[in-house]
């Protein structure tokens, strides 16, 4: 089912259709011929692969806006052997074209006073692109996404507070897929209560010593370095038992940092590098420090506000993919003398699939543009989060239903779109989370208004 109509909407500029067009040619051309498998071993390599792979597609750089002079403005990404110009195929073919990657508005190397031309965000980031790419990718392979999205997830403190030197030494890497990314914020009794981590970072003359444990972290055990949150003062608590966010700052570190080891690996439904870190007496150098010192709260939520969104086009990417599965089985499958598609049931059973997903999609690429737009967008990006995985659950769910037997075997793609749904209403921000930050937003609106 071709859904690129969206892309026509008055959200997007022609670039971004271009970019689409990109990113679903090369998934459709690598994804032909593989399945990865699921145990740990093959999970890691496979992350590994697709990280080098998007680098050299180009795709990484945009989840890395900071990256700065791994390529001269107008050239094509690197390849292997490939160039994306009219003797190679064109950009279907091969990834980000010249005009997009040179003289276009979302090419990821070409500047204006620091930020991309055509990215009037205040974080450098086009979340337009990101939620696009990442749908495009789920639509094809959640490993893909995941790698995707970690790339920019991972290093995105560095790109919004990194010094100059932060942003030389890893940004370049990251971009190229050379270097793989991780973000380390969550702990065990502190995951949604991101103000209740206990792991602590203190001043010991030219380094910080890091002690504590963070837990649920993806590309946990492959990454070659980690944005770390820590506490550089204690915790502040509050007369009702809660904490306050101050005294929280961040930290690169070096997966071969003193002190830093991994405790134990993780495994999920949707298998994805996932662990638990360990930091005993690990020390980091000062100028590893992101950002000023206390500030670490501000920087994991200015992060996470331009990923959350991106959640959401994942989403939409999986719950497109069961519908069009569902699609396909229904005009194919025998029932009764007839097809599964010839009943009613069935009927409207799409109908309130594709109905629910293109609402989702509304919402996303609203918040998206708003983000883009340097408005302010908190109400809308949870809006976007909490209905585009919430939907993208229960279609998946009918299209299962609908395949009956067959949607519960394991290796069926909508089996497989089952179990990668799941965390996406729980990570970057849970659907009750959500809920809260809709509410709040509300409630300070009519205060202001009354």
């Amino acid at each position: 089912m071709d859904v690129s109509s969206y892309l026509e909407w008055p959200f997007f500029e022609s670039e971004h259709a271009d970019l689409a067009r990109g990113v679903d040619a090369w998934a459709a051309a690598y994804f032909a011929n593989r399945k990865f498998a699921e145990d740990r071993d093959s999970v890691d390599h496979a992350c590994r692969q697709l990280v080098s792979e998007l680098g050299r597609a180009g795709w990484t750089r945009y989840s890395v806006p900071g990256a700065r002079g791994e390529r001269h403005v107008g050239a094509p990404p690197a390849g292997d052997g490939h160039r994306a110009d009219e003797s190679s195929g064109g950009p279907e073919a091969q990834g980000p074209s010249r005009r997009s990657a040179g003289s276009g508005t979302h090419g990821a190397d070409e500047t204006r006073n620091g930020r991309l031309v055509g990215d009037p965000s205040r974080s450098g980031f086009d979340v337009r692109s990101l939620a696009i790419i990442r749908e495009t990718l789920a639509r094809h392979d959640a490993l893909a996404d995941f790698a995707f999205a970690m790339q920019g997830l991972g290093s995105g403190a560095i790109s919004l507070a990194g010094s100059a030197e932060l942003k030389e030494r890893y940004l370049p890497r990251v971009a190229s897929g050379e270097a793989i990314a991780a973000f380390a914020l969550s702990e065990t009794g502190a995951g949604s209560d991101v103000a209740a981590i206990r792991c602590s970072a203190r001043r010991d003359g030219d380094s910080y010593v890091l002690d504590g444990e963070k837990t649920w972290i993806s590309n946990g055990g492959i990454a070659e370095f980690y944005c770390v949150f820590a506490r550089t003062s204690d915790p502040e608590v509050r007369p009702d038992g809660t904490v306050a966010a101050r005294g929280i700052s961040a930290f690169v570190v070096d997966a071969d940092a003193p002190g830093f080891s991994i405790a134990r690996r993780i495994d999920v439904i949707s298998p994805h590098p996932l662990a638990t870190l360990s930091f005993n007496g690990c020390r980091v150098p000062v100028g590893h420090l992101l950002g000023a010192e206390g500030d670490g709260f501000k920087l994991a939520m200015r992060t996470l506000n331009v990923f959350r969104t991106s959640v959401a086009g994942a989403a939409l990417g999986f719950g497109q993919r069961a519908l069009d599965e569902a699609l396909d089985h229904a005009v194919q499958r025998p029932m009764f003398g007839k097809t599964l598609a010839d009943f009613q049931l069935t009927q409207a059973t799409l109908a309130d699939m594709a109905t629910e997903l293109e609402a989702a999609r509304l919402l996303t690429y609203r918040a998206a543009w708003l983000h883009d737009m340097g408005r302010p967008c908190a109400k809308e990006v949870a809006m976007a989060k909490m209905t585009a995985t919430e939907s993208a659950q229960r279609v998946i769910d009918q299209a299962v239903q609908m395949f009956g037997g067959r949607g519960v075997m394991h290796g069926e793609r909508v089996e497989q779109l089952y179990r990668d749904i799941r965390a996406l209403r729980i990570y970057e921000g849970a659907t009750e989370v959500q809920k809260l930050i809709i509410g709040r937003e509300l409630l300070n609106m009519a205060k202001k208004g009354s």
